[in-house]
């Protein structure tokens, strides 16, 4: 008898062993954002300032982020999660972006993208020719079902833009080092959405002769459920349109 207990416990001991062990595997799978001596340099000297100016607004780095992003207004938020809502902490300009109010529609077109996107740790590039980017993953679902093509949509530095969204060295820096921070503190990824403009009533009203307004009125039902409820929908495509539920 007491060897049969002995054997049901070293079975159940190593059914949780690996049990363990898998759930170990999967976050060493997990990869982190790439790092080089480029942004190793870069968290030194900026981490101090932006844990203040976190400290402040009540957040902390490392913790969830979502970013938006309107081109009418040249802006670039960046939200962070607390106590289950996110709160804004900055509000960045965006020094250049391509084309006209609009999708982009094929590669060359010099148009940037609007709609919804999420990055995740390989798309992350602190050696970027742009001193730091990421990768916005464009032509994303909805894209592709409209035969959209593109490539190397980002948000990086260097003020120079074929496309992509461009700031200034000094606020890519930050908006960076606030990403790495939060998919190294286990964000699986970040969502980025995309907007010609704030969409309110007025504002697509303003623009209800664009042959854009009825896609636009689709991404305006993505802003209205974070406007309610601070936090990012879910984003999925069905019936060629973006569908949006509950985070």
């Amino acid at each position: 008898m007491a060897m049969e207990k002995i054997q049901i416990y070293s079975r159940q001991w190593a059914g949780l062993a690996l049990i363990l062990l898998l759930l170990n595997n999967d976050r060493l799978m997990a990869n982190p954002p790439p790092s080089n001596a480029r942004l190793q340099e870069v968290a030194h000297r900026l981490t101090p300032a932006l844990k203040k100016a976190m400290l402040e607004r009540e957040v902390q780095l490392g913790q969830p982020l979502f970013i938006r992003i309107f081109k009418a207004s040249h802006e670039l938020e960046v939200w962070l999660e607390s106590e289950g809502e996110f709160t804004l902490f900055q509000n960045y300009t965006i020094c250049d972006f391509s084309g006209e109010l609009g999708p982009k529609l094929k590669e060359g077109d010099l148009q940037s993208p609007e709609g919804f996107y999420f990055v995740t740790p390989e798309q992350m590039n602190p050696a970027s020719q742009y001193h730091l980017s990421f990768n916005l993953g464009f032509p994303n679902l909805y894209d592709r079902t409209r035969g959209r093509t593109g490539s190397a949509l980002m948000v990086h530095g260097n003020c120079v833009s074929i496309g992509c969204y461009a700031m200034t060295d000094p606020i890519i820096e930050e908006i960076y080092l606030v990403a790495d921070a939060a998919l190294r503190g286990g964000q699986p990824f970040f969502r980025v959405h995309i907007f010609p403009f704030r969409m309110t009533d007025h504002n697509l009203h303003q623009h209800r002769h664009s042959p854009w307004s009825s896609f636009w009125e689709n991404l305006k039902q993505g802003y209205d459920l974070f406007e309610a409820t601070r936090r990012p929908p879910n984003v999925e495509v069905g019936e060629g349109l973006y569908q949006f539920g509950p985070d």
